[in-house]
């Protein structure tokens, strides 16, 4: 067989043709993805705390406060702190793809959210009533259950719940001794 006839073909330009001809432009690549998922990362982390955050500001803004024997200032900073954690806990679980694997996550994460929003407008607007009593109490169950539900998609994630479930076991003895 005469070498004159054979063909040399040029090496296919993938990830490992280029790792063997040049390793230096490798590890800058690496380093340029693991930068921009970093970036996207802090940008999904900013928004999952500010929703919640935001939300409940805004909630509190709308609720005047009828009683000046309260200190509504620190309800208002707690129920911001809770809700930011909350926030980073439903991050945690986006991350490890929890909201797609459980159907009954995002569900239980929006019902607290409503639950979140309706609670001090109700208590600080209209005053302390058995329907405030009653969304505190049902903020509970849900928050008690979107943490056994993150529990299996990120134990981390149910850990930041349980600071919220104290919060919320808080504002129910508050609300009912105002009634």
């Amino acid at each position: 067989m005469a070498s004159g006839t054979l063909k040399h073909r040029p090496p296919v330009k993938d990830e490992l043709a280029t790792a063997t001809t040049d390793s230096s432009t490798v590890p800058e690549k690496t380093k340029d993805q693991k930068l921009a998922l970093a970036r996207r990362g802090l940008r999904s982390l900013a928004v999952a705390v500010a929703i919640p955050t935001v939300a409940t500001a805004a909630s509190i803004s709308a609720a005047a406060s009828p009683s000046r024997t309260l200190p509504v200032w620190a309800f208002h900073v707690g129920s911001i702190l809770v809700s930011g954690l909350l926030g980073l806990s439903a991050w945690l679980v986006w991350a490890k793809g929890g909201f797609h694997g459980r159907s009954e996550a995002l569900p239980l994460y929006l019902a607290e959210l409503v639950m979140e929003l309706l609670w001090a407008p109700l208590l600080f607007g209209c005053g302390p009533s058995r329907s405030a009593m009653a969304v505190c109490a049902a903020h509970f169950v849900v928050l008690f259950l979107l943490g056994q539900c993150f529990s299996h998609v990120n134990p981390v994630a149910a850990d930041l719940i349980k600071p919220y479930l104290a919060w919320v076991s808080f504002l129910a003895v508050v609300n009912f001794l105002l009634l």
